[in-house]
């Protein structure tokens, strides 16, 4: 239980020191952005794949199979459903400092943006979480670990709408690490889960896998693609899927 709760704190505190980061430096390419979020993307694909997906079958037994393909589809489509609720943080925050470049952005918008944020931060959380349903402590970190990795530059883009609406950079800090909280507590909810009853846990896991492969199409291809670092992009993606493999085989 200890393992698991560090572990939920460096998941959300990855925001936190991403926000840090964002502070620091304000005016980082889009290129060196998008290099760190494609490698996470990576990361993140390698560890839905083999820490997730394939134990979830594994664990389903003869229905295995079946478990993993409706968790995978079910975990898309709420994210899906998500999405059409609440436009998520990089439709918000291209558009919007596009179209109010003099920090004109509505208190609503703002609120809708923080909001945005932390309904996708909280399915992530439960992944990290559910992964050490399966016992397996090397994977489940892993897991955690390529989630924590997407958070320092998603916490790094999420303080510009709210700098340019004219919100004081105490407050903007403090609502950007309050989404970090929320994958803190989507982490201890996905543990406490599966713990209490292991007949979810072939579901959970390929359902958490589903929410990741979900994320990464949907929200972290496009943003690594959107400003002309294509190639550099492809190839942080794979080196970030390699090294996610070499570990998850080191690890056995």
């Amino acid at each position: 239980m200890q393992l698991v709760l560090l572990t939920a704190l460096g998941v959300g505190g990855a925001t936190v020191l991403g926000t840090v980061l964002g502070f620091l430096f304000k005016n980082i390419s889009h290129r060196f952005s998008d290099i760190v979020l494609s490698f996470a993307a990576g990361v993140m694909l390698a560890a839905a794949v083999m820490g997730l997906i394939l134990p979830s079958v594994e664990y389903g037994g003869r229905f295995g199979l079946l478990y993993a393909i409706a968790g995978i589809f079910c975990g898309a489509v709420c994210l899906n459903l998500f999405d059409k609720l609440v436009p998520h943080l990089h439709k918000l925050s291209g558009v919007d400092q596009e179209n109010h470049p003099e920090g004109t952005m509505k208190l609503n918008k703002i609120l809708l943006f923080v909001t945005a944020i932390a309904i996708h931060n909280l399915p992530e959380g439960i992944a990290a979480g559910v992964g050490f349903g399966s016992g397996n402590t090397g994977e489940a970190l892993a897991v955690a670990g390529g989630i924590a990795l997407q958070n320092i530059p998603e916490g790094m883009v999420i303080i510009g709408p709210m700098l340019a609406a004219g919100m004081s950079p105490r407050r903007t800090f403090l609502i950007a690490a309050a989404t970090g909280l929320v994958e803190v507590l989507g982490t201890l909810l996905g543990y406490f889960a599966v713990s209490i009853s292991e007949a979810v846990l072939p579901f959970a896991l390929a359902f958490a896998g589903g929410t990741m492969l979900y994320v990464i199409s949907d929200e972290m291809i496009p943003e690594t693609h959107a400003h002309g670092s294509q190639r550099g992009a492809t190839y942080a993606l794979l080196v970030g899927f390699c090294v996610m493999l070499v570990t998850d085989v080191l690890l056995g």
